[in-house]
């Protein structure tokens, strides 16, 4: 399963999910891309879309998009406010739905 962090995430959480493909979006080189845009190009590559963006599902369609979205509410987006959600990421991973929203938080 390959992932994607958002622009918004430090890159540095992609060393709590080991066991998986992470790129981040400027290593990707669609930082700056407005999400519509940047879920069309996730999709190609990608299973899942990780941002704090809580919008994301109000402003798109994402049952149009064949990836799985998973939302992190957090107090902010600072690294140690999200680690924390990691785990509960890894543990729905398996289960998440692609075109949907997941939201994980505490």
């Amino acid at each position: 399963m390959k992932l994607l962090l958002d622009e918004c995430i430090d890159r540095k959480l992609a060393r709590e999910f080991i066991d998986y493909e992470v790129k981040t979006v400027p290593i990707m080189g669609w930082a700056g891309i407005k999400n519509g845009q940047l879920l069309a190009f996730a999709e190609a590559e990608f299973d899942v879309f990780i941002t704090v963006d809580r919008n994301l599902s109000f402003q798109q369609n994402l049952p149009q998009f064949n990836i799985a979205v998973i939302v992190l509410h957090a107090s902010s987006n600072r690294l140690a406010d999200l680690k924390p959600l990691a785990p509960k990421v890894l543990d729905i991973l398996p289960t998440i739905t692609k075109g949907q929203a997941t939201v994980v938080s505490l």
